[in-house]
């Protein structure tokens, strides 16, 4: 069965989310809508819809029109199985003393290492990213450090690779959050396949904006691997909900971006204890 995109840009992320939404009363129906502020610094979003059927360019036409978008650029995928595909070309990744793998990679989990079995998905965080590396490698080196996790949130979770690298290291329940439903569950996926149901508990929401969070703060540990302009946009709340002498794990940015975000938690209360750059992304450890 042909696959079909239906892509554009805008300026606003308010018009963007509008227009997804927009999106989901289309005819005929995608099957999923998604909204990426683009990583290239242009402070462009980008809305996407996946059809089954050819989307109707008159009314995407009219949509754009609508919502000050760029004209759509419509495609039509090759019929592969991405997921097969995926599972195929990833190999199994080591950050620290973690070992992130696919389940067609089982035999290879060294002996020693904390093993965290993530399938290749609809969500963000195999490991393979330099984002997500980075936040494994930081996490590991706090623990090396001394510092133990008791009260610990992921936002934006993805396929919570992060809350599950915390939870087998420690012996604390772990919150994580996403504000996509897919996402979700995805990451509840994935906790139970690393039999983790119980210790990690998955959220939708946007932020800190659920009373299960709100209600577990104070934080001493928090991963955002997110994107730049979210990322600042929740440094105040990060500065009210981790406590004090507490971290926050942050990435998602490109090397460039990193001051930017640096200054405003410099300015809600953080100081740097560490930062590692992989490639063209940075990962900051901030200490509150």
């Amino acid at each position: 069965m042909p696959t079909y995109t239906a892509i554009t840009k805008l300026t606003s992320s308010e018009e963007a989310y509008a227009l997804s939404e927009a999106m989901e009363n289309m005819t005929p129906e995608p099957m999923g809508v998604g909204v990426f502020e683009m990583e290239d610094g242009s402070g462009l979003w980008e809305v996407g819809g996946y059809f089954t059927d050819a989307p109707d360019e008159i009314e995407l036409l009219v949509l754009a029109q609508a919502f000050g978008a760029q004209p759509f650029i419509v495609s039509e995928l090759p019929e592969i199985d991405w997921v097969a595909k995926v599972r195929r070309d990833l190999s199994p990744v080591e950050a620290g003393r973690f070992f992130v793998y696919g389940s067609h990679d089982a035999d290879k989990l060294p002996e020693g290492r904390v093993g965290l079995l993530i399938e290749a998905s609809m969500a963000f965080g195999t490991g393979h990213h330099g984002t997500t590396l980075g936040c494994l490698r930081a996490l590991d080196r706090l623990d090396t450090e001394g510092f133990r996790g008791r009260k610990v949130a992921d936002i934006g979770c993805g396929t919570a690779v992060l809350a599950m690298g915390a939870a087998k290291i420690w012996p604390d329940p772990v919150l994580a959050s996403d504000i996509d439903a897919i996402a979700v569950e995805v990451a509840e996926a994935n906790i139970a396949a690393n039999a983790l149901e119980g210790r990690v508990t998955c959220l939708e929401a946007t932020g800190f904006d659920h009373p299960v969070l709100q209600a577990a703060a104070p934080f001493d540990l928090v991963f955002a691997n997110i994107l730049m302009g979210p990322l600042v946009a929740l440094a105040p709340d990060m500065g009210r909900v981790i406590g004090q002498g507490g971290y926050a794990i942050l990435s998602g940015l490109l090397v460039e971006q990193a001051e930017t975000v640096l200054a405003a938690y410099l300015d809600a209360g953080f100081s740097l204890h560490y930062r590692e750059d992989i490639g063209e992304w940075a990962t900051l450890t901030l200490r509150r």
